[in-house]
């Protein structure tokens, strides 16, 4: 089993910064992928950002502004938010997608950006 906790959402003016963490606990592989979606109201689940082993993939929505990173000895995945803008506003998950492909899901953190 997986657990995925997310911290570091908030409420941030437009253009500021955010950093968001997710701890993983459980049977955790640096060699698979973690990455971050997010969901804003009425709308569907989105891609934000992926790493593994070094490979990191982004949405052209957020490229250039957030990063992502991880601390493998940490089980631990961060994304660093940069230039906020109110159309950032969703609940931002972390995934997990392990070796026997499952794809764990944390509980989210809220990210409101005010204009």
């Amino acid at each position: 089993q997986v657990q995925l906790v997310e911290s570091g959402g908030g409420l941030v003016q437009a253009g500021r910064s955010l950093r968001l963490s997710c701890a993983a606990s459980g049977r955790i592989f640096s060699s698979r992928p973690m990455s971050w979606y997010r969901q804003a109201p009425m709308k569907q689940r989105e891609f934000i950002a992926s790493i593994v082993d070094g490979n990191i993939n982004y949405a052209d929505s957020v490229k250039g502004r957030f990063t992502i990173s991880r601390d493998n000895a940490k089980n631990t995945v961060f994304l660093q938010m940069n230039s906020l803008k109110p159309e950032d506003t969703a609940v931002y998950y972390c995934s997990y997608w392990s070796e026997d492909n499952v794809f764990y899901w944390g509980q989210g953190t809220q990210v409101t950006v005010s204009s």
